[in-house]
């Protein structure tokens, strides 16, 4: 969670984003008073016989410069990173309580709703089956989902069993298998799972959601946003 102040704090909450504390770094930097001090001692210190050279006062003066400016090109960096993960924060509050496309095999049933997924087909395919399994790895329904072109085809499971009675919600595994090429072969599956919270990365990790049914998925899994 974010802990630099207690509005971000409250921001996020309501966004329903967390993130990981924040880490004050400790002050080394070399300031402009304190390297003018430096030099001021420098100066009342050397030897009035072979007194410091200007090339090498000037040079001095110039490599303090270059340093400072590279300390003032980092923190505008900063600044801009702070902008884009701001702006980045409130993309990812958008996509609470969405759904996504992520693969996967599983999908999660919920009372009076379906299990949505779909399937990506590296070329046409046909004789599509899918097949719903429960958490005892017991066939609970087949359906025939005919042919597709090349692409991602999306299905539904609305939840009842062979012999139409209704399935208990909780967690399901899907597979599907179709003809591409003339031989049969198993093919990648995507389930589609809702938004339930966004943690937002440190230090460029990104994102991750936190998925319905699901758990933790890194946001450049998402195949879709729905």
């Amino acid at each position: 969670m974010v802990t630099a102040t207690h509005s971000n704090l409250d921001i996020y909450k309501e966004l329903g984003l967390t993130r990981p504390p924040d880490k004050k770094p400790q002050n080394t930097e070399l300031g402009l008073e304190q390297f003018l001090k430096l030099m001021t001692t420098q100066l009342n210190h050397q030897d009035p016989f072979e007194p410091m050279d200007n090339s090498t006062f000037l040079g001095q003066m110039a490599q303090f410069g270059t340093v400072s400016g590279i300390q003032d090109l980092q923190n505008s960096f900063k600044e801009l990173s702070g902008s884009m993960q701001s702006n980045q924060a409130l993309q990812a509050s958008g996509l609470v309580g969405r759904s996504v496309l992520v693969p996967s095999e599983f999908g999660a049933l919920e009372a009076e709703g379906s299990l949505r997924g779909a399937v990506k087909l590296p070329s046409e395919a046909s004789s599509l089956q899918l097949k719903i399994f429960d958490q005892s790895g017991q066939l609970v329904r087949s359906l025939d989902l005919g042919a597709g072109q090349s692409g991602t085809v999306h299905f539904a499971w609305d939840g009842f069993k062979e012999d139409g009675t209704s399935a208990a919600p909780g967690l399901y595994q899907f597979k599907v298998e179709g003809v591409v090429d003339g031989s049969p072969q198993a093919l990648p599956s995507f389930t589609v799972a809702r938004v339930d919270s966004v943690v937002i990365g440190e230090g460029g990790e990104g994102l991750t959601l936190n998925l319905a049914g699901q758990g933790s998925v890194p946001f450049g899994q998402v195949e879709q946003i729905l």
